[in-house]
Formats: structure tokens, sequence, C-alpha cells
């Protein structure tokens, strides 16, 4: 099933301000939560559908992404369709909801398992640099990237050995405190992050030596990306869970792949159609010809017939790079260039000048055409940016 559009989801325009994404999101969310509609899959599911549209429409880099590109903006690696679970939803985003309202609403019973997993880590962006050739047919590259790590001698937990980890005594190792307070309306119970173990549940009595305590250490990593045809400088794709180690075993964060095309020593790139410049001689533009011209993805030849002016265009059909996660391909556009000497030996003006006498060397009716045909032609340029 398509996926729903996320300002859909969320019930809010496409122009709403954050304030305004945040609060819808907090509405939805508190319709359909769990402890709300215990068994509910239909609710569970679209608890789920909101936070990940509150995930891309939340921060302003993946937002701008969505806006442009829509569902295909995820990229390498997104999430996708139902890509989130619980746990995610939760550590990313329960904050949003306030420290008192899950026992505001639901009578101090709150979520059961509420202490957190250590950090969520950072973001990592690298800049990706691609060919016309990786561009047009997809690729798979390697890269070696510095980030933190987890941490092998403690495996991420960040203490000395397991007799170094003990359950909070102030929280009792759920990671949240209750409180309850007398107002007019009766009791409230509240629910805040425990202060001693930051929600962790756990408190570490002796660190790993290596790490610190902080579970990761800074390192180095090999990472496969498949990267889809037709992406175009610029873009910036997500590859989920590849960032930056999180924090005694938090979860990690995100690789962002910015995307950069390398220059071709014969093309040039114009949306999704290339352009090429050939340089005829005056002979070969006069007699015709065959040429071969660069592609990118090799060669190809085209025939130039007798009288070809210059500023003809030649159009190779799919030749060009196809559209980003689409059908449509863009095509080569091969411009003509008569090139005309500019050294020329005695016998060669003299074979010019009895050429320049003949009346087929002489400007007929048709000349204003092909002015007419330059003008189009100089339009075409012009959109083009050229």
């Amino acid at each position: 099933m398509a996926k729903r559009d996320y300002y859909e989801v969320l019930g809010v325009a496409k122009g709403a301000s954050a304030d305004e994404i945040k609060k819808s999101y907090r509405k939805i969310a508190l319709q359909y939560h769990p402890d709300r509609n215990p068994g509910d899959k239909a609710s569970e599911e679209k608890f789920k559908e909101a936070a990940e549209a509150y995930d891309t429409l939340s921060n302003p880099d993946k937002r701008a992404q969505y806006d442009r590109y829509g569902h295909a903006a995820t990229g390498a690696g997104g999430r996708g369709p139902g890509g989130m679970g619980m746990d995610d939803i939760f550590q990313n985003f329960g904050d949003i909801f306030g420290d008192d309202v899950f026992g505001s609403f639901f009578g101090g019973g709150g979520r059961q398992g509420g202490r957190r997993q250590g950090t969520r880590g950072a973001n990592l962006r690298v800049k990706l640099k691609m060919d016309y050739e990786e561009i047009a047919n997809g690729a798979t590259k390697k890269i070696k990237v510095k980030k933190y790590v987890p941490c092998n001698t403690c495996s991420g937990s960040g203490a000395k050995d397991k007799g170094s980890v003990q359950t909070c005594s102030g929280c009792g190792g759920s990671g949240q405190v209750r409180r309850v307070t007398n107002t007019f309306l009766g009791q409230m119970q509240t629910v805040t992050t425990c202060p001693t173990c930051n929600g962790e549940g756990v408190q570490i009595t002796a660190k790993c030596a290596v790490c610190k305590g902080e579970g990761r250490v800074y390192g180095e990593d090999t990472l496969s990306l498949d990267i889809p045809a037709g992406v175009h400088e610029g873009m910036q794709l997500s590859m989920g869970g590849n960032g930056n180690a999180g924090e005694r075993g938090g979860p990690p964060g995100d690789l962002l792949i910015l995307i950069e095309e390398e220059k071709h020593p014969h093309l040039k790139r114009q949306d999704l159609d290339v352009i090429y410049h050939l340089h005829l001689s005056f002979p070969d533009a006069v007699l015709g010809t065959q040429v071969e011209v660069p592609t990118i993805s090799g060669k190809a030849k085209i025939k130039i017939p007798a009288g070809t002016q210059s500023g003809k265009i030649f159009r190779l059909k799919d030749k060009g790079f196809p559209s980003f996660q689409g059908y449509d391909r863009g095509d080569e556009l091969v411009e003509v260039n008569v090139w005309s000497p500019q050294n020329l030996s005695n016998e060669e003006k003299e074979l010019m000048e009895k050429l320049k006498n003949s009346s087929n060397f002489q400007p007929g009716p048709e000349a204003k055409q092909m002015k007419e045909d330059r003008s189009f032609f100089d339009k075409i340029k012009d959109a083009f940016g050229g």
C-alpha cells in the first residue's frame, strides 16, 4: 500500500511551522498511544505512522528533501514503510509529550520499560563523488569514515565488567521517578526522568578503562553504500543507523550522504540531458561525414548530412540520465560547431578565392531561414543555462 503524505498524516498544511507540526504530532500520538489502546493494532500502526512523519518534518534538512522529492528522499538505507520500531519512537521522541503526560493521562501507570538505553549517537555527514556513468547506472561505493564506534572491550556498556553495573537506587531500575501531588482536583501523579541515572535505570560503579565509561571509542569503519541511479549534485541521502555510535549502548545516528558530481571531460549535464559540442571542419560540414561522439556509457556514431550548418543539434534519444526513482530518461544533445581555419597556405587561399566566387558559396534565400533557426537555438541555449 502506498505511503500517505506526511503532511496529511499529521493534518497540517505544507507551510506549517515547527510548533504547529509538533503540536499536531503530540495530539495524534496521544490519541493512538499504545497505553490508551492496548492490543489495538490499527492504533499502533497510526502511532508509528505519525512518528515516522514527525521524524522527517521536524528535521529541517529532511523536510527540505521530502518537500522536493517526496518519499524518495529517504534514499539509500532509509527506514522505509513501517521501519520505525516502538523503541526508536520512545527513544527519539518520548520527550515531546512532556515529563508528566503519561502519569496524568493514564492514572500513574505510565509506560513499562520507561528506562532508556544510553544516548543516541550524532548523525554523520559525508561527501561522495560520483562520475557520470555511476550516476546514470547506480553504483556500490565503499568508503572509510572516521567516527565513534562501539567499544569492543566493554561491548558498548561503558562498564569495567558485569559486576560494575548496578540497578539505580533512585528509580529502582525503571528509569523514571513518580511523584504524587495534591491539587484542588484531587491527587495527580507525574512521571519524570530519573535524575540519578538520566533515565537509563542503571549506574556504573567502575568505568571501562578503554572508553572511560562512554561505551564507544573514536575509530574507523568501512561502509558499503548502494547509491541508486539518477542522483544529482547536492542531493542528500540518508543511511539509517550508520552514523556515530551512541553512548553506553545507545542507538547510533544516521549517515547523511551528500552527492557531488565529478566533471566529465567532454559532456555537460543539463537536468536529465547531456550536451556535447561537436567541432566539424568546413569540408566535413559541406560534404557530410560520419563521426564518433562520446556518451555517458561509451561512444556512439552519428551521420552528418552534407550541408550541415553550424548550430545544428542532433538528438541521441535516451543517452542522458534517468530520473531519480522515476521512469523518465534524458537525451544527449550534440551541437555542431563548424570550425574555420585561421592560417592558410597560399595554395589554400587560392582555392578558397575560387570557391568564394562560386554561386553555391553565396548565401541564398534560405539564409534568412537559417538565421531564424539560429535565433531559436540561442533560446534553447539560454534555457540550458549556456
